[in-house]
């Protein structure tokens, strides 16, 4: 039987903290969406707002407040002020579970540049913070900003001050990121062993990811005793962020065992979560940002490809739907391999034998060192395209053209008849089109006159295949179509036009056999 683990609260201040991003900030309804969503994923506290700030903060925590019941605590964040408290307790008066989180700096800047004050000055501080908060509310949050810069001696007597006024949770903040994550959990392990008292109560970590160590740093911190994260969707927050939550809570999630701890949050909901913060903030999340990033279950190198395919664990460590990712994607790129071209072709419903397959990834490797990405319709335009070549009587093997002002547009085409004599010739005409559909007249046995000429692009992306269809009107009336497609919009018109050729050939064979 498995021994239960820590519970570790998640401490979600998206609409607080990750607020502070430049450029992400949100109004009272746009908040309210994002809490549900937060509720809905099972957060232990939302930090709703800085109360005291503005009225849209007022009014956010008070919404939040009603939105949450009992579903999680709410919390408002002050100063060590006694209006910022009393702004907070009246704006947490609609919630059931109200918590004030106050606090000041700690560390000599904070102490000496900031708040120019003793370090007595702000224990006594400290202590009437929490004190005065209790008047109003039994769950009390007291944070140290700073603490990760801080003299840790010195940290120990604030801490105690927090605990002896009665503070229900004190958060330990590395507020600029500066920790190395062994030097933080050893300021968590002083702490737990030197405040007496601090067993009855909950030490948070609060990390920032200034050197990009803020996962690092809270996991050292449970590692170490804590039993709250404070963190953010997406990483939001000052300068470089916060503490993703859902790097921590999968975290947790892999090495739960190792870290005796698990968290009660609903992890099919992080992407979820992720793309609705994204979308209401602006702000988007990089590519390979881990969990919720668009690459995290991405692979494009054809070794990995083949491995995720035989074994999804060769190289994911989490499985998609845990998050609520779509599922694994496989990248189709000019590093991929045999296996994954397959597999894609496969599940479009195209198979083919081995010495057919390799005709077909010759191909794909053409198409793919000209793009960055080769997608469903780049396949499904290539297959269609070497079925026409398949059937062909005439093959345009090779284009070359020139034009310009004020050259005269030159084409070079190399062509295969059915024979499989390959032919060379050379035309000019009045531009590139022009000119290639005069080189190919040289070698072909019938003519057409061109009556219609389009132009589509049929994948994504400034590179994207495009197909011309042209039609050609025989001697006797009669229109045939034909259509190719490539990265240049001349070679597939000089393609669409042999193919239209071709078709006209096969009529008139077909009709004189009967």
């Amino acid at each position: 039987m498995r021994t239960m683990t820590r519970k570790i609260h998640i401490f979600d201040t998206t609409l607080r903290d990750g607020e502070q991003s430049p450029g992400a900030s949100m109004n009272t309804e746009e908040k309210l969406i994002v809490a549900q969503q937060l509720i809905r994923m099972g957060v232990d506290v939302i930090e709703a707002g800085f109360p005291i700030s503005s009225p849209g903060d007022f009014r956010s925590v008070q919404e939040i407040g009603r939105l949450a019941g009992d579903s999680c605590v709410v919390c408002g964040l002050t100063r060590a002020v006694d209006k910022d408290i009393d702004r907070a307790a009246e704006a947490l008066k609609s919630a059931k579970r109200p918590r004030i989180h106050t606090g000041l700096g700690v560390s000599p800047s904070h102490l000496r540049e900031k708040l120019h004050i003793t370090e007595d000055e702000c224990i006594e501080r400290a202590r009437h913070c929490v004190s005065y908060a209790k008047k109003y509310v039994d769950d009390v949050e007291f944070y140290a900003e700073d603490a990760g810069r801080s003299d840790q001696d010195f940290l120990i007597r604030v801490i105690q001050a927090a605990v002896d006024a009665g503070a229900t949770v004190v958060n330990i903040p590395d507020t600029t990121g500066y920790s190395l994550p062994e030097d933080f959990g050893a300021r968590i392990k002083s702490l737990s062993d030197n405040v007496i008292g601090i067993e009855n109560v909950i030490i948070s970590v609060h990390t920032h990811n200034d050197l990009g160590m803020a996962t690092a740093l809270a996991l050292e911190g449970v590692k170490n005793g804590a039993r709250q994260i404070e963190c953010t969707i997406n990483g939001l927050g000052e300068r470089a962020g916060n503490t993703a939550l859902e790097e921590v809570v999968m975290a947790i999630k892999m090495h739960g065992e190792e870290l005796d701890a698990h968290t009660d949050i609903v992890t099919p909901e992080l992407t979820r979560a992720s793309h609705l913060v994204s979308r209401i903030t602006g702000m988007n999340v990089q590519a390979n940002k881990a969990i919720v990033g668009a690459n995290a279950f991405a692979h494009s190198s054809g070794i990995h490809q083949d491995g995720v395919l035989k074994a999804r664990d060769t190289y994911e460590i989490i499985d998609p739907a845990d998050v609520g990712a779509a599922g694994s994607e496989i990248i189709l790129s000019a590093r991929s391999g045999h296996a994954a071209l397959r597999h894609r072709l496969g599940e479009l419903g195209y198979t083919f034998k081995d010495e057919e397959f390799d005709d077909i990834y010759n191909r794909f490797l053409e198409i793919a060192d000209q793009k960055k990405e080769v997608y469903d319709e780049d396949l499904e335009s290539m297959v269609q395209e070497r079925q026409r070549e398949v059937q062909a009587i005439y093959t345009l093997d090779a284009l070359q053209v020139s034009c310009g002002d004020p050259l005269v547009p030159t084409a070079t085409a190399t062509i295969s008849d059915e024979l499989g004599v390959s032919h060379v010739v050379c035309a000019t005409g009045t531009g590139p089109v022009d000119a290639a559909y005069k080189a190919v007249d040289q070698v072909v046995a019938v003519h057409g006159d061109l009556s219609e000429f389009s132009v589509k692009a049929i994948t994504r992306g400034i590179d994207a295949i495009g197909e011309v269809t042209v039609r050609i009107t025989a001697e006797d009336g009669k229109v045939y179509t034909g259509r190719g497609a490539d990265n240049d919009i001349i070679v597939s018109s000089a393609k669409a036009y042999v193919n239209a050729i071709n078709r006209m050939i096969q009529t008139a064979r077909s009709k004189q056999g009967k």
